[in-house]
């Protein structure tokens, strides 16, 4: 795959790409078609060089992809936002004294 490289034209008021000889202008065989999936092998040394046959060992092994967890991570996420802003399930100064006094109390006996 080429490298595409951008310059910004002042004329035009927007990012160019700059296409050289040996470079196509466009990459859009990238997103249509198994060309991505050429000469590719799982890690066991399965061929999955088509779209078909990732998605046919995928589903034999169990595995998935990373965007089957676009909501689970935007919920953590939203999760995380509240606990740091104290609004969900934060802990206060006044559990973490307590919860020092009572180990301080129990290492004591």
């Amino acid at each position: 795959m080429a490298k595409r490289r951008f310059r910004y034209n002042e004329d035009v008021g927007a990012l160019v790409e700059l296409v050289g000889e040996d470079e196509p202008a466009r990459a859009d065989h990238l997103l249509y078609g198994d060309s991505i999936y050429e000469g590719m092998q799982a890690s066991d040394g399965t061929d999955i060089s088509t779209r078909s046959k990732h998605r046919e060992y995928m589903k034999k092994n169990g595995l998935t992809t990373m965007d089957d967890f676009k909501q689970t991570w935007a919920d953590a996420a939203k999760e995380r936002a509240e606990y740091y802003q104290g609004k969900k399930g934060s802990i206060s100064k006044g559990d973490i004294a307590r919860a020092i006094q009572e180990l301080s109390a129990k290492n004591r006996r």
